[in-house]
Formats: C-alpha cells, structure tokens, sequence
C-alpha cells in the first residue's frame, strides 16, 4: 500500500472518529483522556496550526525530495508541544502565549502559501517554537489532576490533525501544488481575523 493510500485512510479513520467527540464532549470537562482528545478539535487556531504543520511537512518533501520531512516535522511539534503542557502543568509561566499562538497560524499560513522550503532541521526547529506555546496554552487551562490522560488525548489528537494535513498536501499536489499555498493563504487569513476579530 502506497503512503498516500495509508495516510489518506488514516486521515478518513481521523475524520470519523472526531464526530462523535465533536457532538458528546465538552472540551471543559478536563482530565480525561477524550476531554484531551477533543481539545483540539475545538479552538480553530488549533486546527489551523495542526493541519499546516501536515501541509507544510509535504510541501517540504515533495519539493526536496526528502521523505523524513513527513515525519521529522510533525514529531518536532508533536514532542514540544508535550514538553510545553508539562511546563505549563508544573506551574511554570510563559510570557506571550496567545500571542504566539496567534503569531503561529499566520507565520505557517504564510509559509504554507509561499511554498517556504527550508532544510528539515530548520523547519522542524520553527514548528518546534510554536508548539511550546500550544502545549503550554493546553496545560495551563488543567490542573494536575487527571494531567496524563488529558495530555495523552490532545497528543494524539495533534498527531491525528498532522496526519489530516500530511494526506491532503500529498493528495493536492496531484492536481496541483497551487491549491495548498491556496490553502495557505487561507490560513493565513482565518489567523489575522482572529487578532482582530
């Protein structure tokens, strides 16, 4: 089974699995591990961030040609955002957090819509950034009860949404590789209406 195959069929198992959380889960019912998992499913900054980091990822590999991206990418997020919910959770404040999460949805908007193609290191460093901020945003809205569970769930969530982003940006660039920076701008966009909106 080919990759685009496996990634779209998990994106399809994805997208099923979060409607029963979007109609049964309060995403303000803390410490459990489907209250994390429908976390991110509720902020559309998260959402944004999450499906660009996927978008980003396979804008990166095609253009290169180093598979890795697809991988190396989304784990950098997925691993500091981890480490920015346990910061935030062992009561350590970030300064700017909604800030740079805001900042995150129109730098990976726009590096999505300029086709920024970076050396993977660099671009997992960049996403690194702004996923420290998401986590710490995750973990500061939790006390420490129930923590792991809650962490567990939007961990998987988020690599969920990156797997969502990584299919589409393979499936796209089929057709063309203008739709994803489409998309990009898109993103962008939706990222501005929220600092002003």
């Amino acid at each position: 089974m080919s990759i685009f195959k496996r990634l779209s069929l998990t994106a399809g198992i994805f997208a099923a699995a979060t409607a029963p959380a979007f109609a049964h889960l309060n995403p303000e019912e803390h410490g459990s591990f489907m209250a994390g998992f429908s976390h991110p499913l509720f902020g559309m900054d998260h959402i944004l961030v999450m499906v660009a980091v996927g978008l980003w990822a396979a804008q990166i590999a095609q253009g290169s040609d180093n598979r890795r991206a697809l991988w190396t990418v989304p784990a950098a997020f997925v691993g500091t955002m981890a480490l920015g919910f346990a910061v935030a959770v062992s009561g350590i404040d970030l300064p700017f957090v909604e800030p740079a999460i805001l900042a995150s949805v129109i730098a990976l908007g726009l590096f999505v819509a300029m086709a920024v193609r970076l050396p993977v290191a660099a671009s997992a460093a960049i996403v690194a950034i702004f996923a420290l901020f998401h986590g710490h945003a995750h973990g500061g809205e939790l006390g420490t009860a129930g923590a792991l569970q809650f962490g567990l769930g939007f961990v998987i969530a988020t690599a969920l949404l990156h797997v969502a982003g990584i299919a589409l940006g393979l499936g796209i660039a089929r057709f063309s590789p203008y739709i994803a920076r489409g998309l990009g701008v898109v993103t962008a966009l939706l990222g501005l209406s929220l600092v002003f909106g």
